[in-house]
């Protein structure tokens, strides 16, 4: 049971929300205390298995006839374990949210609440954002840019220019890559009878919105100055994984994993870039 709880919260993704969180906090109240311990636990854990655990109970069905789900990339649970799963996921993120409620402000606790919302609006019925075009690329943008916002706010800071220009860029880069994502996925949601915004638009255009949002935040990042105008050349390496794929048809869509595989290791990358440009922002604003 504990290896498919472990499963189904995707560990290679625990620190895209994790981190966002961690380091908008850290570089806000510039201190460890015990707001950034509890929300950085609660991101990387209780979160990941609330936002994928929910996506795959619900999606099960669909997920049997998807040939990339039952590893890394998505569990495929036995029905036996969804209540397990759904029930696992309320209880181990309970205790967080009310720690972060007690440390927090009423400004917090409403973008703790969008962040909440949108995890399980994405995947569980009545809402099921999942299956509404571009409603889906926007509301997976905000499991992981909700994060990043809600560290600066629990910090208690404010947004400037430079930071929301950021966290825009952020946002940009999570429609993009779930956009991308997305495009896989055609031949086996279309089956399902799963709308998509790759569904809906197609693989090609959704690719080539997906390159032009990857685009657009670049060139948000240029924007904030040095340091932070270096991270707009980490939008070339996701323009390099989709752009093979910039004409592919929906019928050839599978083949676009291998662009996706390649993005989940070149979040690793940019990850290690990113954090040594917010060291030297941090050197440079102490």
């Amino acid at each position: 049971m504990i290896r498919d709880l472990i499963a189904a919260s995707r560990p290679l993704s625990w620190i895209n929300t994790a981190y966002p969180f961690a380091a908008a906090y850290l570089l806000t109240a510039r201190e460890v205390d015990l707001a950034l311990v509890v929300g950085t636990l609660f991101f990387l854990i209780p979160y990941n298995l609330a936002m994928y655990g929910v996506n795959d109970v619900f999606d099960y069905a669909s997920d049997l006839a998807n040939p990339r789900k039952g590893g890394v990339e998505g569990a495929l649970l036995d029905p036996r374990r969804h209540r397990t799963v759904l029930l696992a996921a309320a209880l181990s993120c309970l205790p967080f949210v009310v720690a972060l409620v007690v440390v927090g402000s009423p400004w917090s606790w409403l973008v703790l609440a969008v962040s909440l919302f949108a995890v399980l609006a994405y995947s569980a019925p009545p809402f099921r954002f999942k299956e509404v075009p571009v409603l889906d690329s926007v509301t997976s943008s905000t499991h992981f840019a909700s994060p990043a916002l809600y560290g600066i706010v629990l910090a208690g800071g404010s947004l400037d220019s430079g930071s929301a220009a950021v966290l825009s860029a952020f946002f940009l880069w999570g429609l993009a890559s779930h956009a991308f994502g997305a495009v896989q996925d055609v031949v086996p949601d279309r089956e399902g009878g799963i709308s998509s915004i790759a569904t809906v638009l197609g693989a090609r255009t959704t690719v080539r919105l997906a390159l032009a949002a990857w685009t657009a935040a670049g060139l948000l990042m240029l924007t904030t100055g040095v340091p932070g105008a270096w991270a707009a050349l980490l939008a070339l390496p996701y323009l390099w994984a989709a752009a093979p794929y910039v004409s592919v048809s929906d019928a050839d869509s599978p083949r676009a994993n291998r662009g996706w595989r390649h993005f989940l290791w070149i979040n690793y990358a940019c990850g290690f870039v990113a954090t040594m440009l917010l060291i030297v922002f941090a050197i440079e604003t102490a």
